[in-house]
C-alpha cells in the first residue's frame, strides 16, 4: 500500500494520482480501494452549475458539498465514505482543481466531531429545481492556508434576526441561484414592493427588511416588507394563483416563527384574488392587500 508523498501545495495531473492512490477517476469523491484515502476534488468555478458551492467558512472549516447532482442528496456511496472515513481508517485528502485536468493538493481533513455535516437547498445541475444538498465541515489536519473561495456566510449557533435597507434586492432564490435571472413574476414582484413601501412611507410609517438566519442554516431569509410602525409584516406576490398565494402564507408563517413579538401579517398582490383564495387567507387570520386607484384596499377595510 502506498505511502502519502504528495506535499501540501503540489500541483499535478489529476490522473497521476489516481495511478499511485487509486480512487474514482471522475466525480469529487474518490473513495480508494488500493489505499487508506478519501480523494476529494473541488473546482468552485465549475461546481456553481452543478449546485455545488464549496468554500472555506469563518470556523476554520473547508464546507465541503456532498455528491449526486439530480434530486436530494443521499448519505449514500462518495458521501457516506466521507461520513465513515474514521471508523474506516480512511484520511480526507482535498485536491483543488487549477486547470483542466490539473490540481493542487490542499491537505489532509477530517470531519469534525460536533456537527460534521448539515443541509441547505442548491439548483440541480444546468438550473434546474432547488433541491437538498449535503454540506460537509472539513476540518484542517495538515493543509495549506484558507485562502480561496470564501463563504459568504457561514452556519451559526444560534438564531440571528437582524435588519437590511428595503431597498436592497436580496431573495433567497438568487442566494440559493446566484446566476439566475430572476423570472418576470420575480420583477413585477418587486415592482409591487417598491410601489407598496413609497406608499407606507408617504404616511409616516416606518419599513424596514428583517434578514433571519435560523440556527444550523447556510443561508439567511429575508422578509419582504415589515411594517414597524403598523406592526404587520408582508409578503409580495407577482401574481394572484393559488400556487403563489399559498406559498405566500408559507413564507410568513416560516418568518413569524422567528420574530419577536410576533407581528400580524398580510400578503401583498396585485390585483384582487378570486373570493375563495381571500377566504383562505381570512381562516388563517392573514390580511390580503392589493392597489386600488391612488392607494390599497385590503380585506381589513
Amino acid at each position: 500500500m502506498a505511502d502519502w508523498l504528495i506535499e501540501v501545495g503540489t500541483r499535478l495531473k489529476r490522473v497521476e494520482i489516481h495511478e499511485v492512490y487509486g480512487g474514482r477517476r471522475q466525480g469529487g469523491i474518490g473513495p480508494s480501494r488500493v489505499t487508506d484515502n478519501v480523494l476529494l476534488f473541488t473546482d468552485p468555478a465549475k461546481g456553481h452549475k452543478h449546485g455545488y458551492f464549496d468554500g472555506w467558512g469563518e470556523d476554520g472549516c473547508y464546507h465541503y458539498a456532498g455528491e449526486g447532482q439530480v434530486g436530494d442528496q443521499k448519505m449514500t456511496q462518495g458521501n457516506l465514505a466521507i461520513l465513515n472515513h474514521k471508523q474506516e481508517g480512511r484520511a480526507l485528502r482535498l485536491f483543488r482543481g487549477v486547470s483542466p485536468g490539473a490540481c493542487e493538493y490542499l491537505g489532509e481533513f477530517v470531519l469534525p466531531e460536533e456537527r460534521p455535516w448539515y443541509l441547505t437547498d442548491a439548483p440541480e445541475t444546468g438550473d434546474g429545481p432547488i433541491r437538498s444538498v449535503i454540506m460537509f465541515r472539513l476540518r484542517p489536519v495538515e493543509a495549506a492556508p484558507a485562502v480561496g473561495v470564501q463563504l459568504p456566510h457561514t452556519p451559526s449557533t444560534g438564531l440571528v434576526v437582524d435588519e437590511v435597507d428595503v431597498e436592497q434586492h436580496h431573495t433567497e432564490r438568487a442566494l440559493v441561484d446566484p446566476s439566475r435571472e430572476p423570472y418576470e413574476a420575480e420583477r413585477r414582484e418587486a415592482a409591487l414592493v417598491r410601489d407598496y413601501v413609497e406608499y407606507l412611507r408617504l404616511l409616516g410609517h416606518e419599513v424596514v427588511r428583517q434578514r433571519i438566519t435560523p440556527a444550523g442554516e447556510l443561508k439567511p431569509l429575508y422578509t419582504d416588507v415589515f411594517d414597524r410602525t403598523a406592526g404587520t409584516l408582508t409578503e409580495a406576490k407577482g401574481s394572484v394563483t393559488r400556487e403563489a398565494i399559498r406559498m405566500a402564507l408559507g413564507q410568513l408563517l416560516d418568518y413569524r416563527r422567528h420574530l419577536a413579538p410576533r407581528p400580524s401579517l398580510a400578503v401583498l398582490v396585485p390585483s384582487r384574488p378570486r373570493q375563495d383564495l381571500l377566504d383562505l387567507c381570512t381562516d388563517v387570520e392573514v390580511t390580503v392587500v392589493w392597489p386600488d386607484g391612488d392607494g390599497y384596499a385590503s380585506t381589513a377595510n
